[in-house]
């Protein structure tokens, strides 16, 4: 399996220190900028209020198999939100404030600066929730 990086995320977020927990308790802007070959494929995402990002924690650990989440004890990674797992796929929900050609500028996402952009989606209530 190969993925392909779309692009890449731009936060004020240099480490995963600063980054908070959750996106969705963040009001910072973060930019997503997508590489020239996919630009086309922006088309039509300024339509939605909502979208979903999938990006590579590409500073994660990946030998992880168990996490303790915050206040929790200690159980199977899977059951858990941590960014440390075996495949550090993220993914939120972001408020889209605006497109300018290849920049989407959005809320609620945690990703640090420079984390590789794996895909975009459409976030539709109806079919999301």
């Amino acid at each position: 399996m190969i993925l392909k990086p779309i692009g890449v995320i731009r936060s004020k977020y240099k480490s995963r220190r600063e980054a908070p927990r959750q996106g969705r308790t963040s009001e910072e802007v973060s930019v997503i900028e997508v590489y020239e070959e996919f630009a086309e494929g922006l088309e039509g995402i300024e339509r939605f209020e909502k979208i979903i990002v999938l990006y590579w924690m590409h500073e994660s650990r990946r030998d992880v198999i168990r996490a303790k989440p915050p206040g929790g004890n200690e159980r199977g990674v899977f059951s858990t939100r941590s960014p440390e797992r075996p495949n550090p796929i993220g993914f939120s929900v972001c408020k889209l404030l605006k497109v300018e050609g290849r920049k989407i500028y959005v809320k609620w996402l945690d990703a640090i600066d420079g984390t590789p952009l794996i895909d975009i989606k459409p976030f539709i209530e109806e079919i999301d929730c």
